[in-house]
């Protein structure tokens, strides 16, 4: 690392930022998830983390507000290639479930049964991989961020963490509640990601920002949950700013109501569409990037505990994927300065 020149034309290497490839000089693994099986409308995010790491290396290390965090070390784990495979492979029964729910077929028939039921083992199987890759990387003392792929992928991961730690918060940037039951029939649903994340016991809070698209039913759930849910709808925040409140009291009130331990899941399309166009489920609205990292400064400000990061549902052109490298880089910059 010490001989590593950050000024220098990024030498394209496999690691993300054309850093050096030394997993044991580096206290972050960002580990690849190449999954979008269940998604319901826009599809391409399985494609995303090859395409962030191809953007990655236009990205400038220097960092005004982390410095040269990446002198700590940053080493990315791509996907296996057996799980690239599972997913390519299932993906076309979700969708052919999904066209026959369209037009009216009953759960009960039996074709319907057989595509959920290979969906549910192959999510499954996902599960378990992320499970014990990112334990791996824990167990080793090292950070960990998880780069999808759509957003059902990082149940493991919290799983993981729920080993580690006895209580921690969400806090989620998103556009939808990603709380309904088995939608589809898919246990393990994208849009299913924080319904089975709260099943686990050490997790007690979960904060939603910037949500616009939504069900009533998950509603209900959220307001009628027994864990600490706050909602943090995008219409509102937008009347809060239109009547004079100031983005910093907003950040700074979203921060205060999470525990001291957070997990950030960050759901790309929780931003304004003009930042990411061909993410999996684009909704009008959304959080400007600057938002979001106010948001990010304040959870160092106050001193609160990072424990874990996803980033998901980046479309993979070839702008996308440039938003999410950049993105992706902040992230690292918050996880690795704490």
């Amino acid at each position: 690392m010490s001989q590593f020149n950050p000024n220098n034309i990024a030498q394209i290497n496999g690691n993300l930022f054309g850093l050096p490839r030394d997993i044991d000089r580096s206290e972050l693994v960002i580990l690849g998830v190449n999954w979008d099986v269940t998604v319901s409308y826009g599809d391409g995010t399985s494609q995303s983390p090859d395409a962030i790491l191809e953007a990655s290396y236009q990205v400038d290390l220097f960092d005004l507000d982390y410095g040269n965090f990446w002198e700590k070390g940053i080493f990315y784990a791509p996907c296996a290639q057996e799980i690239i495979d599972l997913s390519s492979q299932t993906r076309p029964f979700a969708i052919e479930k999904i066209k026959l729910l369209e037009k009216g077929t009953p759960e009960e028939n039996a074709l319907m049964q057989s595509l959920t039921e290979k969906v549910n083992l192959s999510t499954q199987k996902l599960n378990e991989w992320v499970f014990s890759e990112c334990k791996k990387v824990l167990d080793s003392g090292k950070k960990l961020i998880l780069l999808g792929g759509d957003h059902s992928t990082p149940l493991g991961y919290l799983q993981a963490l729920s080993l580690r730690n006895e209580s921690f918060g969400i806090l989620q940037i998103d556009a939808h509640q990603d709380l309904r039951r088995a939608y589809e029939g898919f246990e393990f649903s994208h849009a299913s990601i924080m319904y089975n994340a709260l099943k686990l016991d050490s997790i007690s809070h979960l904060s939603q920002v910037g949500i616009r698209d939504f069900c009533e039913e998950e509603l209900d759930f959220a307001r009628n949950h027994t864990k600490d849910i706050h909602i943090y709808f995008d219409r509102n925040l937008k009347r809060q700013k239109l009547e004079g409140k100031i983005w910093r009291d907003i950040a700074q009130e979203i921060v205060s109501k999470l525990p001291q331990n957070i997990y950030i899941s960050f759901d790309i399309d929780g931003l304004d569409p003009k930042y990411c166009p061909n993410t999996g489920t684009p909704v009008l609205g959304g959080l400007e990037i600057d938002e979001v990292f106010m948001i990010f400064d304040e959870i160092k400000k106050q001193n609160k505990t990072v424990i874990g990061i996803d980033l998901n549902e980046v479309g993979s052109d070839l702008w996308d994927a440039n938003v999410g490298a950049r993105i992706l880089y902040r992230l690292s910059g918050l996880f690795l300065t704490q």
